[in-house]
């Protein structure tokens, strides 16, 4: 099977596609068939070897997290799953980014009618990590919550689901994107210079209580010190440095991640209450091009490989 491999940290151009073995499923996991895999930020920092204190890579490493396809093989002792079951579900040992992947059963939730495949495959790592986020700081009606990065992966869903709480959602992006915010409900604000202002404008001046940050640079700061969040109430997914220093939250990925929480979210995407946007598709052989424009920021929701 064709799979992303790469043997060292760097750039993009340490990432390939090479024929590898199809894996063996073992007692309690299943053998995938991909059909879509959803790429993520993080993984470009581990390949960087940015993250390497927090997460080191073993080489040569595979890549990726999330998934959607079809169910080929079942390993011992499986009877929750059948060999042409669909399903959405993630790996924790980066290996999701190929033609077949196997996972446990306890990492999977079934597919619903109706959601392609790419959108499937978009879902579990950035929506487990707006669900986190969004628990982390509990909003709820009367609340006025900020979304940095409101239009990324992750930042697109945490303000379609902190909506849903009866919240006021503020969402900062670049202004090709403050249609999309204003259709879901969400107060958009430019980023930059000034920036603290627009929010307090677009808050009517009422109490900011609640920030999620998905970008990172000063907006922590911002949160607490400009608008006056209390620390507990803000929550960041780049941001580790300031947990200990500031005492505010970094939940994510790993704190919401679970086979109830995947098969909640892929209801509401099934029943049309969350979007999970698309900013495009790429064949796996052209891994390298998918993360350069993933790096290149300013992207509307999801980057998706098709094996």
């Amino acid at each position: 099977m064709k799979a992303v491999r790469f043997d060292e940290y760097g750039g993009v151009d340490v990432l390939d596609v090479r024929e590898v073995p199809i894996p063996e499923p073992g007692p309690g996991r299943v053998l995938v068939k991909v059909k879509a895999a959803g790429i993520n930020p993080g993984e470009a920092k581990i390949r960087t070897g940015a993250l390497h204190e927090r997460w080191p890579a073993t080489f040569p490493s595979g890549q990726g997290s999330d998934f959607a396809g079809i169910v080929q093989g079942l390993g011992p002792g499986v009877t929750e799953y059948a060999p042409g079951d669909e399903v959405i579900g993630w790996v924790d040992n980066r290996s999701s980014q190929a033609e077949y992947a196997v996972a446990e059963t306890a990492n999977l939730a079934a597919r619903p009618a109706g959601i392609p495949w790419e959108v499937a495959g978009a879902i579990p790592v950035a929506g487990f990590t707006a669900w986190a986020m969004v628990r982390a700081v509990g909003p709820a009606d009367g609340d006025v919550v900020v979304v940095s990065g409101a239009a990324g992966g992750v930042g697109s869903l945490a303000v379609q689901l902190a909506k849903r709480t009866g919240a006021t959602v503020i969402g900062l992006a670049g202004g090709a994107n403050h249609d999309w915010l204003t259709r879901h409900g969400v107060l958009p604000v430019a980023y930059g210079d000034g920036v603290a202002d627009r929010i307090r404008d677009a808050a009517d001046h009422r109490d900011i209580t609640a920030f999620l940050d998905t970008y990172g640079g000063d907006y922590v700061e911002l949160a607490l010190d400009e608008l006056k969040v209390r620390p507990e109430r803000v929550d960041t997914i780049v941001r580790f440095d300031a947990v200990a220093r500031y005492g505010i939250k970094a939940e994510g990925n790993a704190a919401g991640a679970s086979a109830a929480t995947l098969a909640e979210l892929a209801g509401l995407v099934a029943a049309k209450e969350l979007e999970v946007p698309l900013a495009r598709s790429y064949p796996l052989s052209e891994v390298r091009a998918a993360y350069t424009q993933l790096a290149k920021g300013h992207v509307r929701g999801k980057i998706v490989l098709i094996p």
